[in-house]
Order: structure tokens, then sequence, then C-alpha cells
């Protein structure tokens, strides 16, 4: 039952508590220290997920990018009956290899290849501590968190039906599509994995995911997880008797995503400026200020959201088409940088 901190929640009563010097008292009687392992526990709790018996002997290619994926993946993969090549699976914070975060395309390049060379069906990549984690399919074309997102949407109501699922407002309409389609309830949500965690907490929610590679689960105690989406997103390819790109397709050839473009501005002053002009250029749209500015018309929408430390701003659009993809990104831009 913990419950993560936030600016909203939490950080600024602590903040208070120690400008104010009105600490608590410490405890009557002292806690104490044990060391054991979990880590089979853990390993039984994430394999609880999927039944293994239903996952087909792929060949994957792992990138544990130096990190602690190395220390569990080994222990689940060895209880399944794909053929894996492991990549960077020797822990090392001094992360000789690259970087561990996959979500940078240079720190992608290796198990990129791998998968390319092999024909593997399927690449995984983990950050360091392994809470994130991302897909490469057999082409070798990295998936977006969105497409993942409605995936692993699909996997969950497929186990579930009906269930509440959780996605944050940057992500694609292909997540709330995906959600309708197999008869769920999509809640958009703020970003932050606070904010997401709460959100399940109170619509009993069993999924939720963000577009950076966090993914939430009900029954992994509503944290996120990197190594139950590869299990599910196995165990949804062996299901559906599909590759990852089979099932990717019908996302690729509706939904015309931008990623993330950050803008930096002159001054913090700026920030509420420029999306007072979005919200006014756009004002024959749906609109929606749950973080940032949202605005939505029927083949294209897009979310403003500032930062909270620098005068920035971040866009991610989507758009019915390629072209109109394009244009539309660069008219917000125009407006954001004008």
């Amino acid at each position: 039952e913990a419950l993560p901190l936030s600016g909203d929640a939490g950080i600024g009563d602590i903040r208070d508590m120690i400008s104010t010097g009105r600490l608590p008292a410490p405890a009557a009687r002292p806690g104490t220290l044990s060391t054991r392992s979990v880590v089979s526990d853990y390993v039984e709790k994430v394999m609880s997920f999927v039944d293994v018996s239903a996952i087909k002997p792929f060949s994957v290619v792992l990138d544990a990018g130096s990190g602690m994926a190395g220390l569990v993946a080994p222990l689940m993969f060895d209880r399944l009956p794909c053929a894996t090549t492991k990549l960077c699976f020797t822990i090392d914070g001094t992360f000789p290899n690259h970087e561990a975060n996959p979500l940078i395309e240079e720190n992608r390049r290796d198990v990129t290849a791998e998968v390319v060379a092999q024909k593997a069906d399927i690449g995984i990549a983990w950050d360091g501590d392994a809470d994130r984690c991302f897909f490469i399919d057999g082409s070798g074309e990295f998936i977006s968190g969105d497409f993942v997102t409605a995936l692993l949407a699909e996997a969950f109501l497929l186990k579930y039906p009906g269930s509440t699922i959780v996605y944050d407002l940057r992500a694609s309409h292909a997540v709330r599509d995906v959600v309708a389609r197999y008869g769920g309830r999509a809640l958009m949500n703020r970003v932050g994995h606070a904010f997401i965690k709460q959100r399940m907490r109170d619509e009993d929610a069993v999924f939720g995911g963000e577009v950076t590679g966090h993914y939430y689960f009900r029954d992994f105690y509503y944290a996120d997880n990197g190594l139950i989406p590869a299990l599910l997103m196995l165990e949804l390819m062996s299901k559906k008797n599909k590759s990852l790109r089979d099932l990717l397709q019908p996302f690729r050839e509706r939904y015309f995503i931008s990623g993330e473009i950050n803008t930096k501005l002159a001054s913090m002053q700026e920030v509420p400026k420029k999306l007072a002009a979005i919200e006014a250029q756009y004002a024959d749209a749906t609109i929606a200020q749950m973080d940032g500015v949202s605005v939505d018309y029927s083949d294209w929408h897009f979310n403003v959201r500032p930062s909270n430390t620098e005068p920035l701003l971040r866009l991610n659009l989507e758009a019915a088409s390629p072209a109109m993809m394009e244009r539309k990104r660069d008219e917000v831009l125009g407006l954001i940088r004008g």
C-alpha cells in the first residue's frame, strides 16, 4: 500500500515540516535491519501475469543495458521456450556499452542490429533499473510507447473484459480506440507516475501506460515494472498467432505521431502566454487543461505541456495522415516559436 509523493501530494508537506521545524518525534521503539533475497519471489510474481505454456518458441534478442535486467531476465527467460540472445547482461554501473536509456536511438543500435542480423521475432531492451521496457519488431523498427500501451491494453482486456485502462494524455488515439474496441474503459490522465498510480487506485484500473515506456499494473501494487510487459507481449503474439510487426500494422497505417518535440522559450513568463495563444488559435476544437493544453479535432490532436523546471514547451501531435501530421506539427511549432 505504498503511495508515491508528488508536488501535489506529500512533497509540499515534507518541505513545510522541515522549514518550520515541525518534524515528528523519533519512534519510541527503533526499527531493525535485516537482509534477505527476494529475487525468487519477485520472479514468481512477474511470471504470474502470463500463461507460460501459451508462449511460443520465438527468437528474442534482449538488451539489459548493463543494468538490473541482467539479474532478473535470465531467471525469467530460462523458463520460456524462446531462443534468446543476451546483450549487455553483465551489471556495470559505468555502462561500458551504451547508456541504459533505450528511448534514445543511439542506445538501441546494438539490439536493433542483432534483431535484423538474426532475423529475430522481437527485440526487448530495458533501462538501467529495469522499470521501463522497449520493443523492436522483427524488421528492426522501434515501437513507440503509445502503440505498446495499446497492445498491452488489448492483452489485459482479453484477460479481464470490461476493465479500466489509464493512459498518458500525450498518447496516440490508438490507445482509446483499442480499449473501446475491446469493451474497456479508457481514462486519459496527466503525465507522471504519481498521478497515474493514484488514478489507477481511484478507478480500479487494471493497467496504465505512459509513452516513455513506463507501464503500471494493478496486480503489481499499482507500480511500474519493466519485465511484465516483455512477458505480456510474447503471450499476446502467441495467442494472436501474429508477429509483433503484424500486430502493429493497423496502427502504423492509421495513426501518425510526431514524437515529443521540445522548444525552449526566452523566459518562464512566456509559457502561459504561449499556452493562451494556442487556446485562442484553436478555440473551435475540444480543449482540455489537464496538463498543459490538449487540443482535439476529429482527424488530428495535440498536447503542449510546460516543463516544471525550465521555460520549455513539449509538443506531441498526431494526425490521420503523414502529410497532415507534418503540416499541423509545423503549424503548431510556428505558433510556439513565433
